[in-house]
């Protein structure tokens, strides 16, 4: 299964929605869309800085993760970055496949 890192940040509206149903509220509410489309919560942390959430999630395809952040993008509640995650026997498999591929210039 695909997983992916999620790096959130949360809009002053989406942080008045964090004080008011708290951490526990909001995992809820991720498993729930999470495990709608098939996939799972791997790991979740809020943090501090310039991301307020960090995620690992499992998703059956990319078309499933790239409904969630459609949605969650529309809601306006959170900015998000989703970056795919390799395990080592991708790159394993990646770098035995010969790739046709020249430089630019001379």
């Amino acid at each position: 299964m695909p997983k992916y890192l999620i790096q959130a940040s949360y809009t002053h509206e989406g942080t008045k929605g964090l004080l008011s149903e708290g951490a526990s509220g909001r995992r809820a509410a991720v498993d729930q869309v999470v495990g709608g489309l098939g996939g799972t919560v791997e790991a979740m942390y809020f943090a501090f800085g310039e991301d307020d959430i960090v995620l690992i999630i499992d998703f059956p395809d990319p078309v499933s993760m790239a409904a969630v952040s459609l949605t969650v993008k529309a809601s306006g509640a959170l900015h998000t970055r989703a970056t795919p995650l390799l395990t080592i026997e991708e790159i394993d498999e990646a770098a035995r496949r010969q790739v046709s591929f020249r430089a630019p210039g001379p």
